[in-house]
């Protein structure tokens, strides 16, 4: 089932100008999301529209680039748990896209969840505890860190760039992160995040992260609140249950634009059954 679907036939266009913009806009204040369908779309216009939407354009050091805003989504065929994109980094994007340049003749349904809907579900202990700060542990190979370093640093733009003072002006920059640096030249690196957060788009606190989520460029991380406990496999799959009751599918037609507030709404995939699909992410700053 779809919801929030702004079609073309709603404005009396086929492409996107200001005023879709603008209702792309009241649905993500709303809503956390909205789906755009029956959009004349390409690479190069979903990447206007992802310049169009965010201020600075953010990507994954593990992803492959479809042109200068965006990226080709590609995580295996089994299922994918629900996350915020990036939300175990120091920067996390305010705003995701996704765009179908071909759909799946079946599965790979994109999975979307209100975090907001996931704190209204739980009891008075899950709120308490779930509102504690959490520090995100994990190694980083060193070709991942320093594209994610060159992207973020104002002052450089390769990889082959990055020194030692490029990583502690970062470290500076951003509070409750740090890291260590290893002698085969990965990183161990250590960020404080909430688990429950406001949104950067609307008001309200969420829940919204990537403890459901999956790991599948990186290493796990372990996640440990602020209490001092380890985050579970029980607990997480606690977690999950509930968030299920919360989430709705797009099945994807091809041209199909989504666009979510990544600091409400957390998305996931089901399993992919027709490999033959084609998926374009997007992602930025407000």
């Amino acid at each position: 089932m779809t919801y929030n679907v702004i079609r073309t036939s709603d404005a009396g266009v086929n492409s996107v100008n200001p005023a879709i913009l603008s209702t792309v806009k009241e649905h993500l204040n709303r809503d956390g999301w909205a789906l755009l369908r029956g959009f004349d779309m390409n690479i190069a216009s979903f990447g206007d529209l992802t310049s169009q939407l965010c201020r600075t354009i953010t990507f994954d050091p593990a992803r492959e680039n479809t042109d200068k805003n965006t990226q080709k989504v590609d995580a295996g065929l089994g299922p994918i748990g629900l996350h915020i994109e990036n939300g175990n980094t120091p920067v996390c994007p305010d705003i995701v896209a996704f765009y179908s340049t071909k759909a799946a003749f079946e599965g790979s349904q994109t999975t979307i969840c209100d975090g907001r809907d996931v704190l209204a579900a739980f009891s008075e202990a899950q709120k308490e505890r779930w509102s504690q700060p959490m520090l995100v542990t994990r190694t980083l190979p060193e070709a991942l860190w320093k594209r994610y370093l060159a992207n973020e640093h104002p002052a450089i733009s390769e990889p082959e760039e990055v020194t030692q003072e490029h990583i502690l002006q970062f470290k500076a920059s951003i509070p409750d992160q740090d890291f260590t640096l290893n002698m085969d030249g990965s990183l161990e690196y250590r960020i404080k995040v909430s688990p429950v957060r406001p949104s950067s788009l609307s008001d309200g606190q969420a829940f919204a992260n990537a403890i459901l989520g999956p790991s599948h460029n990186y290493e796990p991380p372990v996640y440990a609140l602020d209490d001092g406990s380890i985050v579970t496999s029980d607990e997480i799959e606690e977690l999950r249950g509930i968030a299920e009751t919360c989430t709705v599918e797009i099945n994807w037609q091809d041209g199909d634009v989504a666009v979510i507030d990544n600091t409400r709404v957390m998305h996931g995939r089901r399993a992919i059954r027709d490999n033959d699909r084609e998926l374009s992410i997007g992602m930025g700053r407000l």
